[in-house]
């Protein structure tokens, strides 16, 4: 005759508080409440919960029961991966995690394929407000967002006047790179940018493309230069401006050699990113231009390899842009209209911008 096997059932919330003799609302406050309840009962609580095998409260039903998921939501129109490889990321990821930290709340990264239309994430993710991060115009991950009835922060773009937003004057912090370059006495540019749309484009960029783009930022950043250049009698619709849809170092490179292929003569070659213009350095060298002698180049944001390259760039506080928004998202004052952070930049002028040479035949082509 076969043994019965008895299996101990696992402990619940009233049966500890049974054991112990004490309310549920105690053993509840030992895990949610612990300021509630002496150092001494809140140990005998928890010795007790692990002796019977009670896991703690269940958080799925504890959400349930107040309507409070604990954590806020970031969304990301690219893939996971992005979010720890991309510098400018990875930074404003640090300052909105320390904005949590300081609430006592949890983070949820809320990943969307920028070339995907399918918004189940958006909709499943348990959350009590959503952080976006920097998405066009038209994205329907961003509309799911917005259909959600939690609050929202936007960072960067896009800039809707119905939302909290934390941002910089994009517009203006390119335009004085701009005329910084212009006062070295470069006219004859290129512009390597990122993606200004949806679609996947990685060539040339009309001045159509330019002004419609559904990415604000780039959109800013262009016309910043834009601007800069025409004053100084730059007929903009003649200067090669090459997109890339991929952000990374790889892009940067082969959007310089569009550029360089397309114009050999240009004098300074301008990127609307840090990452993008590494890896037109890269190029640069590759074709045996030295930088800035042969070739001034130029980025944007003030990453931490900028600075190990002294990179000329405009620096941005993409930490303090993280914190920011969380901060926001987290005030639970009341307000009457949307709220805006504008963070200032600073233009660094490093070692890879000069005046131009004299003329192509002094360019240095060496081994």
């Amino acid at each position: 005759m076969a043994r019965s096997m008895h299996v101990r059932r696992p402990a619940t919330l009233a049966s500890l508080a049974a054991e112990l003799g004490v309310s549920r609302t105690t053993v509840s406050n030992a895990y949610n409440r612990p300021d509630q309840l002496s150092p001494e009962l809140r140990r005998r609580v928890l010795d007790t919960a692990r002796r019977l095998g009670y896991p703690g409260p269940d958080p799925v039903a504890r959400s349930l029961r107040t309507r409070k998921a604990g954590a806020v939501g970031l969304l990301l129109t690219e893939n996971l991966s992005y979010a720890f490889r991309d510098p400018a990321a990875i930074g404003f990821l640090e300052g909105l995690a320390l904005a949590c930290e300081d609430a006592g709340t949890g983070l949820l990264l809320v990943p969307a394929n920028p070339e995907r239309e399918d918004v189940a994430s958006v909709h499943r993710a348990g959350v009590d407000g959503f952080v976006v991060y920097s998405v066009p115009d038209d994205d329907p991950h961003l509309a799911a967002v917005l259909e959600r009835p939690v609050p929202t922060v936007v960072c960067d773009q896009p800039d809707l006047g119905t939302v909290d937003r934390v941002g910089i004057d994009d517009r203006g912090a390119m335009y004085e790179l701009a005329k910084h370059l212009i006062s070295l006495g470069h006219r004859r540019v290129g512009v390597v940018c990122m993606r200004l749309a949806r679609d996947r484009n990685d060539g040339f960029v009309t001045a159509e493309r330019q002004h419609a783009a559904h990415f604000h930022v780039q959109r800013n950043r262009l016309s910043g230069l834009a601007e800069a250049f025409s004053e100084a009698g730059v007929d903009w619709s003649q200067v090669p401006v090459v997109e890339r849809f991929d952000h990374n170092m790889a892009s940067g490179a082969s959007g310089a050699a569009q550029v360089l292929d397309k114009d050999p003569q240009i004098t300074a070659l301008i990127c609307t990113s840090d990452v993008l213009a590494l890896g037109a350095m890269t190029e640069a060298a590759r074709r045996g231009l030295r930088v800035p002698h042969d070739l001034s180049v130029t980025g944007f944001d003030g990453i931490r390899e900028a600075e190990a390259a002294a990179l000329t760039t405009v620096r941005q506080p993409v930490l303090e842009k993280g914190r920011a928004a969380g901060k926001l998202l987290l005030d639970s004052s009341e307000r009457t209209r949307p709220r805006s952070v504008n963070l200032a930049t600073e233009l660094i002028i490093g070692k890879t911008s000069a005046a131009p040479r004299g003329g192509a035949e002094e360019r240095w082509f060496g081994p």
